[in-house]
């Protein structure tokens, strides 16, 4: 009997260890791009995963990333801007400012604007977080323009798309 209880003891465990190291096997970033009536500003909400993005910049660094620290934020900006940008429809490059970061234990988000601009039509926006470190990756991106809500998907084979 205390065999048997050893052997569900030993399965259950091994179970659980195999379903961990299987647990984060869909790498995925989400974000959400509005215009604010009051403010005037084009809006943008980043969702990605924490472990995802101090392990890109761990790679890019060479040193440990805790994204709660003061001193992770600077790495973290400089990537942003580099792989999420936006231009207008004639392809200027429209100034995203940073406004900051939140981070929990299981998420980044980031929060950046566009002062005293709506997107119109035909804008470019280029999302490559984490695509260029994590092949599998997928970015949803749900834009809001005049009302209607359109969601684009970035991936290895479309990082730059046009908004509808």
């Amino acid at each position: 009997m205390m065999l048997r209880r050893l052997r569900v003891v030993v399965a259950t465990v091994l179970t659980l260890a195999s379903t961990m190291s299987h647990a984060h096997n869909f790498h995925m970033g989400i974000a959400d791009i509005s215009y604010n009536e009051r403010t005037g500003s084009t809006e943008i909400v980043h969702t990605y995963t924490a472990h995802d993005l101090a392990t890109l910049l761990t790679n890019l660094y060479g040193r440990q990333f805790d994204l709660g620290r003061a001193d992770s934020e600077a790495p973290l900006q400089r990537y942003v801007e580099k792989q999420f940008t936006i231009a207008d429809k004639d392809g200027k490059r429209l100034p995203l400012q940073w406004v900051g970061v939140k981070v929990d234990a299981d998420s980044v988000v980031i929060f950046q604007e566009i002062p005293s601009v709506k997107l119109t039509q035909g804008s470019r926006i280029h999302n490559g977080l984490l695509i260029d470190f994590l092949p599998s990756q997928k970015n949803t991106v749900n834009l809001q323009t005049n009302g209607a809500t359109k969601t684009l998907l970035f991936d290895q084979s479309s990082i730059d798309q046009i908004a509808p």
